[in-house]
């Protein structure tokens, strides 16, 4: 039992007890020849991946009552399970082939119940060893677009946008964002930590004034532009891939729980923030051309196919007195917030807490480049937000960074 909370921890020896105690879980496995295999490597949850004899598979995930990276000494509300399996509510209106299937919450155990993915790879760990997943970078810049259109008031009635923007209010999801990604990079603070070797390169970034009065205007928006139920956390740690024919990629969403009503900007930014991290690595390990090609070109992917797909619901929108000009100038506007939160979901992944592997496991002189690299990046991304008109503009500058650490 927790000290933090009265609902029992699953374990893997009590999860097949709890599965039977779920009657529309048990029809699922065969409980009696289940195989269970805790798999959670992030920073808050349990994950359990069941298997039976039969090869029928399950998945459940719940959270504890603390973060899991930092231990006991920092509580968190289980709750936050309530908030992922919203968004898995909404997806399966709105997309639901790009999320696992949902086999329901049990509110009292803060246990979610889902798709098995274990024949699926995360797309962080594909990037970092180099493989080439076509098509994946545009399913998410669709799966955006749909969530966004199918939750906001582009698809909703107001009574209903503004209903269901109060039921998702996250404040403690939103607050680890506030300060973990927003805050405590631009200062000295003891989540904060960073390869040897860089420290003048953390300091120019946090002695920079106006990069940080930028940092707080972004950050003003993400607490106060509710556009639409965002995921909050779309990294590519967040996306499962599995190869198709043809050398496509299919992906599903998953780790929702930090999804709240925010800045649509905020999830493609994520996204282009973590596409700089493996592009970083690429150059440090001198990957070949054609990989480093490919991912020079995920910006563009994800946003062409984010406009492409909203543009194609725009028809059926619920305001009509919105106009085909009022999309382009919004679309406009997102862009450029998009630059902005890549920028600084970038910079929290090698100076604050919970840093990600594409960095971590280089070797020590080509993980100190490769952080230079991206900070350096991610700051003009920040600076330079309103003057970057394209995608293919943002991994062009993190190429000339590199370039010039080279000289």
């Amino acid at each position: 039992m927790s000290s933090h909370a009265s609902y029992e921890v699953l374990t893997v020896a009590t999860v097949p007890t709890y599965i039977r105690s779920r009657p529309a879980l048990a029809r699922l496995v065969d409980t009696a020849t289940l195989s269970v295999r805790e798999v959670g490597d992030g920073n808050l949850n349990l994950v359990f991946v069941c298997r039976d004899a039969k090869g029928r598979g399950l998945c459940l995930k719940q959270a504890l009552p603390y973060v899991r990276i930092v231990g006991e000494s920092w509580p968190l509300t289980p709750a936050r399970s309530a908030a992922e399996a919203r968004s898995l509510d909404a997806a399966l209106s709105a997309c639901p082939e790009l999320v696992p299937g949902f086999h329901g919450f049990d509110p009292k155990r803060f246990v979610i119940a889902m798709e098995n993915l274990s024949e699926w790879t995360v797309w962080r760990a594909a990037l970092n060893a180099g493989e080439i997943h076509r098509g994946v970078a545009g399913t998410m810049g669709e799966y955006v677009a749909r969530m966004c259109f199918a939750t906001s008031l582009f698809g909703l009635q107001p009574e209903a946008a503004h209903l269901r923007a109060a039921e998702a209010v996250n404040p403690e999801l939103c607050r680890i964002t506030e300060d973990v990604v927003f805050t405590e990079p631009y200062l000295e603070h003891e989540h904060n930590s960073y390869a040897s070797g860089i420290a003048s390169e953390v300091e120019r970034l946090q002695r920079d004034e106006r990069l940080v009065a930028e940092v707080g205007a972004l950050k003003y928006r993400f607490m106060t532009d509710g556009q639409a139920l965002i995921h909050g956390d779309l990294h590519t740690g967040s996306i499962m891939v599995r190869r198709e024919e043809a050398d496509r990629g299919s992906a599903k969403v998953i780790d929702g729980e930090f999804c709240f009503y925010g800045p649509v900007g905020f999830d493609l930014g994520a996204l282009a923030g973590n596409y700089l991290l493996a592009y970083a690595r690429g150059l440090a390990l001198r990957r070949p051309a054609g990989f480093l090609s490919w991912v020079e070109g995920l910006p563009r992917e994800t946003w062409d196919a984010f406009c492409a797909a909203l543009r194609a619901l725009w028809p059926s929108r619920a305001e009509r007195f919105l106009s085909d000009g009022f999309l382009e100038s919004w679309l406009e506007g997102v862009w450029h917030d998009a630059v902005g939160y890549a920028g600084c979901k970038a910079i929290r992944r090698i100076i604050g807490l919970a840093k990600v592997s594409d960095i971590q496991t280089l070797p020590p002189e080509e993980h100190r480049w490769a952080a230079a690299v991206v900070l350096r990046t991610a700051s003009r991304w920040i600076a330079e937000r309103n003057a970057i008109g394209t995608p293919d503009g943002l991994l062009a500058i993190a190429r000339e960074t590199a370039m010039d650490l080279e000289r």
